[in-house]
């Protein structure tokens, strides 16, 4: 299988095993809330990993709880999240080191945009950390929604997208590459074996 010039990378369960470390977070900032409640947007959160922590939280409020919440509040728990993050996440044993094989092979002959669900910033950050953000063209992420992202990356580069493709391991990933009428590959989930082209071991490309 020919790899295209041009790939779009989640980040979280893609790149990084975060998952748990995710979970932790937002039991952390949600400690004070009744369990099947939280319960409830740790099922929504595995579901659509490539939504962004904003979206979430007001999903935990608005929809969970039926409560209103201003987008102040949104923030100030999005960044004690985000400081939970950058304590746990930055550990290189975390990095999926079939991701990472391939990564390493392809990155100086293609073009590896990181889009993710997960802050922008932090992501930066963490990338720094773990010693792969050379590896990459530019590393995006939420606020602004992933299919927006990718838009916008495809617009700036002039790419084209019969030579694009997004690797995620999410519904979400998939909508997007969907979208913008870009291949996808879904990655390190089973669920998603039936859309698009489902790789089981990237390095073996």
């Amino acid at each position: 299988m020919s790899i295209p010039e041009v790939i779009f990378w989640d980040f979280d369960g893609v790149i990084l095993n975060s998952m748990p470390i995710r979970d932790k977070g937002f039991l952390h900032i949600f400690k004070e809330y009744p369990a099947e409640k939280v319960a409830q947007l740790l099922d929504f959160h595995h579901q659509n990993g490539g939504l962004s922590r904003y979206v979430k939280i007001r999903y935990f409020y608005e929809k969970i709880l039926q409560e209103p919440i201003s987008e102040e509040k949104v923030m100030v728990l999005a960044q004690e999240f985000s400081h939970i993050m950058r304590q746990e996440l930055a550990n290189t044993e975390l990095l999926i080191e079939d991701s990472l094989n391939f990564i390493k092979k392809y990155h100086s002959e293609k073009k590896f945009h990181i889009v993710s669900g997960s802050d922008e910033k932090e992501l930066q950050f963490l990338c720094k950390e773990l010693g792969i953000a050379d590896y990459f063209v530019s590393i995006h992420g939420s606020p602004t929604p992933k299919k927006e992202l990718v838009s916008r990356l495809i617009q700036a580069h002039g790419y084209s997208v019969e030579n694009c493709v997004l690797i995620g391991d999410s519904i979400n990933d998939y909508e997007a590459a969907v979208q913008n009428g870009i291949n996808f590959w879904g990655y390190n989930n089973e669920k998603l074996r039936n859309l698009g082209l489902y790789i089981d071991k990237l390095s073996k490309q």
